[in-house]
């Protein structure tokens, strides 16, 4: 391994000496080696999780296809049994991290806050312990752990390469994009949402080589015997132009669906969290509910891929998919909320391809002949739902494009999912990955703070004198205080000027200056704030002024005295701005 190391940081060191290669330049071809890694530990995650179906269960493919041919007891216990050893592997990563996993284990984290490494076996374990929620029917995505994977190994190739803090958090979020890639064939997409979902940026020196490690995962997964897209979507039709607006009307629906199942999502977790259960336990509680609910409608094992296709391929009874619809949801909310690791983009998917499919039979019998059929807006429903529940529509439309490859979808995908992201958006129901909700807050936080006044900074003055104060009542007030003026006020508050520790250091002791006032000290050598004066200009004021504080008024017309601003909170004001 050394050996290893030791050569590729020859083969860096030479590339860049013979080429003269700039930074970004030296990325876009490191990015080559991300994606094939990435993709490489995608199927590797995807082969060992059917060979486990085929170990334990003696048979492999779709897990819905298992569940159907398993006995009702079986469809019980095993997504129970499942959930207790994904819950024991938890337990041991949590041991050993003495109660707590290491900071920025997740490639989201690492990539945005931390330093680009990923901590190799807390990774390994937890996608195992992924790998067993999900081979036991928990209803939950696998593309997590692939994408985790896919990082990891772009972490562990830039730690080799000895790769600076800002490279190697470039070369992670790379390796995600290839495993977004590689689990559902839209390397477009895989790069949109590295790039709107992680990074929260659209810079070409990041995007190029995120783009180039996509295309070479989703290259890569075809060259593998047996591939093929997760979804096998049929021809899209025409959309007339009226009809646009049933597919807004869809958006409306599915944005307050997604925020109702966002909602659930956290509320699941805190109902499990206060359970006085062992974290395995917990797990297996969750798998419990799956497979109570597997006994009736074994479609809930896993993460619905095989569910999707047959909906958008043949027309399932409105009963049948209501209570689909009704039972997924409650096996995701069990399996998540007990806190299983997977993802929850896939069943994302599932929710919307289901509500749009209802919401299409309704429409046709609502006005047949005139609408489209009910798969076009099961396919839109798709992007809908991921737009509002990701809180990315760019990536979420790009992904139905590229899985769709028809021009015709993009208008009414377009329309639904911009309606639905705002809607979701304004029931304030976050979004499914954390990260997004930092940086949203991060983002209101910078706008509230853009728009902050001098007045929004005030702190109430504890150094103000009337002009008739003597000089022992201003001598104590220093005493007290370790400033250098005293504020002078008159009979209405308003600010008349400062008296200068100094002067009345010169007036004590001097014979006849004992009745002396604070009118006769003043000084005007402090020249105060505006209360809607703006903070850029305040911080020009304070740089010409030595002092911690400076005094606020209410207007130079009126200028009664409000308080004072600490040269300390402007500066704090200045860095979350700059954070």
């Amino acid at each position: 391994m050394k050996h290893l190391a030791s050569r590729l940081l020859q083969w860096r060191s030479a590339l860049g000496f013979l080429f003269r290669m700039s930074d970004w330049q030296v990325m876009l071809l490191w990015s080559i080696p991300a994606g094939l890694l990435g993709a490489l530990a995608t199927e590797l995650f995807r082969s060992a999780l059917y060979g486990l179906d085929h170990l334990v269960l003696g048979q492999g493919g779709s897990l819905v296809a298992i569940a159907r041919n398993l006995p009702i007891w079986m469809r019980i216990l095993v997504p129970t049994v499942g959930g207790l050893l994904a819950g024991g592997l938890l337990l041991f990563v949590n041991a050993r991290g003495q109660g707590r996993l290491p900071a920025h284990t997740d490639y989201m984290d690492a990539t945005v806050l931390g330093d680009g490494r990923i901590p190799s076996r807390p990774s390994l374990v937890r996608s195992l312990s992924s790998m067993v929620s999900i081979a036991s029917g928990g209803s939950i995505g696998r593309e997590g752990s692939m994408v985790q994977l896919a990082a990891l190994s772009a972490s562990w190739l830039g730690q080799v390469l000895h790769f600076p803090v800002e490279r190697l958090r470039l070369l992670v979020a790379c390796g995600a994009a290839a495993g977004i890639t590689a689990a559902y064939s839209a390397p477009i997409a895989g790069t949109f949402f590295v790039a709107e979902v992680v990074l929260g940026s659209m810079a070409m020196e990041s995007l190029g080589p995120i783009m180039v490690a996509s295309v070479v995962a989703n290259i890569t997964m075809r060259e593998f015997p047996g591939y093929q897209p997760p979804y096998v979507m049929p021809a899209f039709p025409a959309v007339a132009g009226v009809e646009v607006l049933l597919f807004a009307l869809l958006g409306v629906l599915i944005g307050g669906g997604a925020a109702l199942f966002l909602r659930g999502l956290g509320g699941s977790r805190r109902l499990f969290a206060r359970l006085p259960l062992a974290l395995p336990w917990r797990l297996a509680l969750g798998g419990l509910v799956v497979g109570l609910i597997s006994a009736a409608w074994p479609e809930v094992w896993g993460n619905g891929y095989s569910v999707v296709n047959s909906v958008l391929h043949a027309s399932w009874p409105v009963r049948l998919l209501l209570a689909l619809l009704l039972a997924k949801a409650l096996a995701t909310l069990a399996t998540v909320g007990s806190g299983a690791v997977g993802g929850v983009f896939t069943p994302a998917l599932f929710f919307g391809c289901l509500v749009g499919e209802l919401f299409g039979q309704g429409a046709q019998a609502l006005w047949p002949g005139a609408t489209s059929a009910p798969f076009a807006y099961a396919i839109v429903g798709m992007g809908a739902f991921l737009a509002s529940s990701t809180q990315a529509p760019l990536m979420a439309v790009l992904m139905i494009f590229e899985m769709t490859m028809s021009y015709q979808v993009m208008l009414p995908l377009m329309a639904a999912s911009v309606v639905a992201y705002f809607v979701a958006r304004s029931a304030n129901a976050g979004s499914m990955y954390d990260i997004t909700l930092r940086r949203q807050v991060q983002r209101d936080e910078q706008r509230r703070l853009r728009t902050l006044h001098v007045r929004d900074l005030v702190q109430p003055a504890q150094t103000v004198v009337p002009l008739d104060a003597g000089l022992e009542a201003m001598s104590r007030l220093f005493l007290q205080h370790p400033v250098k003026y005293l504020y002078v006020t008159d009979e209405r508050a308003r600010y008349r000027g400062v008296v200068p520790l100094k002067r009345l250091s010169a007036a004590e002791g001097v014979a006849g200056l004992e009745g002396k006032r604070a009118a006769d000290l003043l000084s005007d050598e402090i020249r105060p704030l505006s209360a809607d004066m703006g903070l850029a200009e305040a911080l020009q004021r304070f740089m010409e002024h030595q002092g911690e504080r400076l005094p606020v008024i209410d207007d130079p017309t009126s200028p009664v005295l409000l308080g004072v601003v600490h040269k300390s909170a402007l500066l704090a004001t200045y860095v979350r701005l700059s954070e």
